[in-house]
């Protein structure tokens, strides 16, 4: 166990990626921060439920603003780097467009 660890940390290190293990599991889990912007016709679409059925991955809603026009949303993901590729590949296929977060303005 702790030679995976290990290699999660220097896998991480490689890639510039925050790496982490759960404990007793050897599997290694990611956070990313994502600007999601809807586009009118998705603002009544329950996207942030789909995430949860589609994807392993814990969300956490850091900022949001809803209008008619359009849905600005800060979500953090936590979870498997694969499954975080996933989720935001299956979010810009659904037509929200999807960016990381550059300077963590929002940390609590």
């Amino acid at each position: 166990m702790a030679t995976q660890k290990k290699k999660a940390a220097r896998g991480a290190a490689k890639t510039g990626a925050k790496s982490r293990t759960k404990a007793g599991t050897g599997a290694s889990a990611d956070k990313g921060r994502y600007w999601l912007m809807y586009p009118p016709r998705m603002i009544k679409t329950p996207i942030l439920w789909e995430l949860g059925q589609k994807f392993k991955l814990v969300t956490n809603v850091r900022q949001a603003s809803i209008t008619d026009e359009i849905g600005i949303l800060c979500l953090e993901f936590d979870g498997p780097r694969a499954e975080i590729d996933a989720a935001v590949a299956w979010l810009e296929k659904t037509g929200i467009n999807v960016e990381p977060v550059e300077i963590n303005v929002i940390e609590s």
